[in-house]
C-alpha cells in the first residue's frame, strides 16, 4: 500500500530516519519541521496520514491536531515522549487515531501506519506523486527518472538522493544528510561516495556536466537543485 505521508517532526535526525523507513515500504514523504507548516502542508497537499511529533515548535502536535480534526478526517498518528495516561487520552480526545510513545521501534511505526491506512481506506497512493523541477521529474513511486521526457537510469543511490534534492528545490544538503539518505547509516560508506553519484548524475541529466544546470555545488556546504531558465534543454546534443 503506497500512500502520501506527512511527517511533522523537529528533531531532523529522527525525521530523518522516518522518512527512510517509510520511503523503503513505496511511501511518499514530505517532512516538515514545526506545527505551523504542518497545519498547512496538510491543507494543501492532502496527505494520506499525519506522523505528528507532540513536541513541536511554533504550533505544539495538539493544537495542530485540533485544528485539523476540525477540517477534515486525516488519519493523525502521534508521536510522543509523554507517556502518562492523562496526556495520552488528552491527544486522542482531541482526535488522533493512534500514539507512539519515545523511543518506539521504527518497525512498529511502519505498521502502526499500514493499520491506520487500511482502517481509513486511503487510496493507494496521491493522484500525481511525480515531482518536477523544469524538464527534470522524478517518480518516486515507479523509480524512474526522465529529462526532457528522455528516460534516465539511475543506480538506488543515485535515485535517492536525486529524489532528496528535488523534494525540496533550493534546500541544500550536506553530504552527509545526502549520504543518509543514499546509504542509511552504514558506517563503511563515506562522504566521498556521494560526490561519485553527483558526478554520475551530472554525466546523466546535465545538458553540459562542467556547468551543471540542476546538481547545483554550494561550495563548503553540498549541494542543492537548481531551477534552470527557460532556455536550459535539460539534454545533451545529439540524445546522447
Amino acid at each position: 500500500m503506497c500512500a502520501h505521508v506527512l511527517v511533522a517532526e523537529d528533531d531532523e535526525k529522527q525525521a530523518r530516519l522516518v522518512r527512510l523507513y517509510l520511503e523503503r515500504e513505496g511511501h511518499v514523504v514530505t517532512v516538515v519541521h514545526d506545527g505551523r507548516d504542518a497545519i498547512d502542508t496538510a491543507r494543501t497537499k492532502r496527505p494520506d496520514i499525519l506522523v505528528l511529533d507532540v513536541m513541536m515548535p511554533r504550533v505544539d502536535g495538539l493544537d495542530v491536531t485540533r485544528v485539523l480534526r476540525r477540517e477534515s478526517e486525516l488519519p493523525i498518528l502521534m508521536l510522543t515522549a509523554r507517556s502518562t495516561e492523562d496526556d495520552l487520552l488528552l491527544g486522542l480526545d482531541l482526535g488522533a487515531d493512534d500514539y507512539l510513545t519515545k523511543p518506539y521501534s521504527p518497525r512498529e511505526l511502519m505498521a502502526r501506519v499500514r493499520t491506520l491506512l487500511r482502517r481509513s481506506g486511503r487510496p493507494a497512493g496521491p493522484p500525481d506523486p511525480v515531482l518536477r523541477v523544469g524538464r527534470l521529474s522524478v517518480d518516486p513511486v515507479r523509480h524512474e527518472v526522465a529529462v526532457a521526457g528522455r528516460r534516465v537510469d539511475c543506480t538506488p543511490g543515485e535515485f535517492r538522493i536525486l529524489e532528496a534534492l528535488v523534494t525540496e528545490p533550493g534546500r541544500v544538503y550536506t553530504r552527509q544528510q545526502l549520504l543518509e539518505q543514499a546509504h542509511g547509516f552504514d558506517r563503511y560508506v563515506t562522504t566521498r561516495t556521494v560526490d561519485v553519484h553527483i558526478m554520475n548524475l551530472r554525466r546523466k541529466i546535465e545538458a553540459d556536466p562542467r556547468r551543471p544546470a540542476y546538481l547545483v555545488t554550494v561550495f563548503g556546504v553540498g549541494y542543492k537543485i537548481g531551477e534552470p531558465g527557460p532556455d536550459a534543454r535539460g539534454e545533451r546534443d545529439g540524445g546522447a
